[in-house]
């Protein structure tokens, strides 16, 4: 499973399927695999930042950069991981840890009042001016209980953002 080009044998798929916690049928895991080499254009074993670019919905998407940190150089194994959070399978709880790391800009386990700030920047563009920004977000805290100056834990963004009636459409289709 290491050379892109190398054929998934049952082992392997068994084992992906283990590491992404089942939330991908075996037949899914082929798949990815096979889009997963149609990435790996250089057949490294891994997919580079602009092979990423190459998917015209990732590079499209106004988060392109904050979720690069993540994915560049990734393996088969942990591109299934990754994506596994996407899965209609996937809990509510992995799908907020998934987008709390998209906020925590410095990847220090806090998000702050100015990393919301920059991630609703780069949501809204020329869209919203910094002022318009800074209102929203501290309306929303103050609906939350917090203030400007809080900073929050996963456990903080999960309280906040795992209440009844909140319905996270964070899926991405395999076929």
């Amino acid at each position: 499973m290491g050379n892109a080009s190398s054929m998934l044998t049952q082992y392997d798929i068994e084992e992906v399927q283990e590491h992404c916690n089942y939330l991908f049928s075996q037949q899914e895991i082929v798949s990815l695999y096979e889009r997963f080499c149609q990435l790996d254009r250089s057949a490294k074993g891994f997919i580079s930042e602009d092979e990423f670019l190459s998917i015209p919905e990732f590079s499209l998407n106004p988060l392109s950069k904050r979720l690069l940190r993540m994915v560049d150089g990734l393996n088969f194994k942990d591109f299934v991981a990754f994506l596994s959070t996407f899965s209609a399978k996937a809990s509510l709880r992995q799908k907020i840890e998934l987008i709390f790391k998209v906020y925590d800009i410095d990847g220090k386990g806090k998000v702050t009042f100015k990393d919301l700030l920059e991630v609703l920047h780069d949501l809204t563009g020329s869209f919203m001016s910094d002022q318009q920004r800074e209102q929203v977000v501290t309306k929303v805290l103050e609906e939350a209980g917090y203030t400007k100056d809080c900073s929050f834990s996963v456990e903080d963004f999960i309280q906040i953002i795992d209440h009844p009636g909140l319905k996270m459409e964070v899926e991405v289709p395999i076929d």
